[in-house]
């Protein structure tokens, strides 16, 4: 670990001083802890993906101009990440990334005021309770490969762009009227059987393949609409998208399709 810890510094010390650095990358250590990491006070950005940490480094709580932070592919419990709550110091946090770790629940994220992207996919997560106390600036919320049955507690995002629930247990498309700005819904492997995008009109790209769908009814409105991902469904008939004048990409591969209708007015864009 040792010689690990001089190989990191001698990298750094030929482009800058460590003690001033701003973004430490230490993806794929295979680090326990950090004990024999350095962790300049100036630092923006530290990644510490793919790594074995089961706790979190008190001394990350110090680094108050920290932006983004990715714990991804680790060993981070509830319990482990719990100390973050009270880290008021990392307050100005934009980016968190606990993708791919052991969490059973949303995070208390409620001091990061600025937060823009949040990560939490690849857990065992088993319901969406925790989102209500997320800051509404988000832009960006991944939740996909969990366990979660619900669409909820997302109502005060009206700043997000992108909502990931791909690979969850949810059955219904809800609670999605209030994300105006929305651009991307990513919904596959799911269990959904009817589209409901609660008259949301400005999405760009929506995904719901391998769901339970049996008709592509209730995009109609989605005239921003310029990639549509249906594949693995049960849909037997294309309909509603004569007004979908901005589609470009349409995948409605492995359905029950005998027929190629609707498209008309699409032609120009493929």
């Amino acid at each position: 670990m040792e010689n690990q810890r001089m190989d990191l510094n001698d990298e750094a010390e030929q482009e800058e001083d460590p003690s001033s650095s701003t973004f430490l990358d230490l993806t794929s250590y295979q680090l326990h802890d950090l004990d024999s990491v350095e962790l300049p006070l100036t630092l923006t950005e530290l990644d510490l993906t793919s790594n074995r940490l089961s706790t979190l480094d008190p001394r990350i709580q110090h680094l108050s101009l920290l932006n983004k932070l990715s714990l991804r592919q680790n060993l981070i419990t509830d319990d482990a990440v719990s100390p973050l709550s009270s880290w008021t110091s990392l307050s100005q946090l934009q980016e968190l990334v606990l993708r791919d770790n052991h969490l059973k629940k949303i995070p208390d994220v409620t001091i990061f005021k600025k937060l823009l992207v949040f990560d939490v996919s690849f857990n065992e997560i088993t319901s969406l309770h925790g989102l209500s106390s997320v800051s509404d600036t988000l832009k960006e919320l991944y939740v996909s490969k969990n366990e979660v049955p619900k669409i909820e507690e997302i109502d005060h995002f009206h700043q997000l762009n992108i909502l990931e629930l791909g690979s969850n247990k949810l059955r219904v498309m809800e609670n999605l009227q209030n994300l105006t700005n929305l651009q991307e819904l990513w919904l596959g492997r799911n269990r959904i059987k009817v589209i409901n995008l609660c008259g949301l009109n400005c999405i760009k790209k929506i995904s719901l393949q391998s769901n339970r769908l049996t008709s592509m009814t209730g995009l109609e409105g989605c005239i921003a609409l310029e990639e549509l991902y249906l594949s693995h469904n049960g849909i037997s008939k294309m309909e509603g998208l004569s007004s979908l004048v901005n589609l470009r990409v349409l995948d409605v591969s492995s359905n029950k399709l005998t027929s190629i209708d609707d498209i008309q007015n699409l032609t120009q864009n493929f």
